[in-house]
């Protein structure tokens, strides 16, 4: 590891305490290695692999559809990659001979449902929809020399107040009706009556796709090859758009986002990972309604805001309505890859920005 005075230190992991871990991380060291500085255009991939020596550096993404991705790749058409591409956007995707280039340094897996959808490298090749993976793993790879591993497990049209509502949550009342806490069933009923249970729990996805991340995670050298250890250094979300139609669901989406984030912690085992989370693409500062309350609630747990000193400086916000090319939520912004291409990338510098903090 290497310490702010630029001297490198070789101690085995295994022999320190976690107060020793602590102590190094904060003069500097840490077993991820110093982070270089984000260059505002990126360069092409160099080709090299990652320092395996280092353990690898998992970003596990969450969220609902457009977390999993619509950005077009293909076709001449405004908005989609190529077009991008041969506009002079994103060099750092392609080659000299304008093929899409792949990192060497930074695994990108996709699971659904205990189902994988993708193990490879980062690459654009063979790809016919990217979702903000590729500018954030991008960054990722520029900034870290250790292996990174990209570990996206979500599906569309999930609600955090539903179906991801994290462990620990209490059900609430609002306007007449009970609504469902963690593992309860169904999503609300009339307040007194007994609640019919259907096939579904507050919960279910979460549940599911922390599971599914973890069983990656346990089979580790199957996703990045050669890998032995690993680190859960952060979490990235992009969801929000079903909360919108429902009232209730909107007014707890603070409360909701701030358990979440506690609550992944918690279950990988990572107290000091950071988090990054982008706001609805079509949602402007000062919207009223239920879209309103979701931007607010996902803007207010930025660390820096002050409002959660808990916060302050592992948890960020990106502002995604100057970076979106229209649409809304609900239709994946048109399917506009440029969209999906910048929040990514913000998302990343963001993630960088918490990396770097001491």
């Amino acid at each position: 590891m290497t310490l702010s005075n630029g001297r490198t230190v070789t101690i085995a992991q295994d022999n320190l305490s976690e107060a020793d871990l602590e102590f190094l991380d904060t003069q500097g060291g840490n077993s991820r290695g110093p982070l270089k500085e984000v260059p505002a255009v990126l360069p092409d991939p160099d080709g090299r692999e990652a320092d395996m020596s280092k353990p690898v550096q998992v970003f596990i993404l969450m969220g609902q559809s457009n977390m999993l991705g619509f950005g077009r790749v293909a076709g001449a058409k405004a908005g989609t990659l190529e077009s991008a591409v041969k506009d002079g956007k994103y060099q750092h995707l392609v080659d000299d001979d304008g093929a899409w280039t792949t990192r060497k340094d930074v695994r990108n897996v996709r699971v659904m449902n205990f189902k994988d959808y993708k193990n490879d490298w980062l690459t654009v090749a063979n790809t016919k929809n990217i979702g903000p993976e590729i500018g954030f793993g991008h960054i990722m790879g520029e900034v870290l020399d250790a292996p990174v591993l990209l570990l996206k497990s979500c599906i569309g049209n999930r609600s955090l107040g539903w179906d991801l509502l994290p462990p620990g949550s209490k059900q609430f009342e609002f306007e007449g009706k009970i609504y469902a806490g963690y593992k309860e069933s169904p999503l609300s009923w009339d307040k007194g009556t007994e609640p019919k249970p259907i096939g579904w729990y507050a919960g279910k996805q979460y549940d599911d796709d922390t599971a599914s991340a973890r069983k990656v995670l346990e089979n580790l050298g199957k996703y990045y090859p050669g890998a032995g250890k690993h680190e859960i250094a952060g979490f990235v979300f992009w969801q929000g758009d079903k909360d919108r139609y429902n009232a209730a669901h909107a007014g707890r989406y603070e409360q909701n986002l701030v358990r979440l984030i506690e609550q992944l912690r918690t279950d990988f085992d990572a107290p000091k990972a950071k988090f990054v989370c982008a706001t609805l693409g079509q949602t402007r500062k000062g919207a009223p309604g239920n879209e309103g309350k979701i931007l607010e609630a996902q803007l207010a747990v930025d660390g820096e805001t002050g409002k959660y000193e808990k916060f302050r400086g592992n948890v960020a916000s990106v502002y995604a309505n100057p970076l979106s090319q229209g649409g809304a939520s609900n239709g994946h912004y048109g399917g506009n890859a440029i969209t999906y291409m910048d929040v990514g990338d913000a998302l990343g510098r963001a993630m960088a920005r918490l990396l770097a903090a001491k």
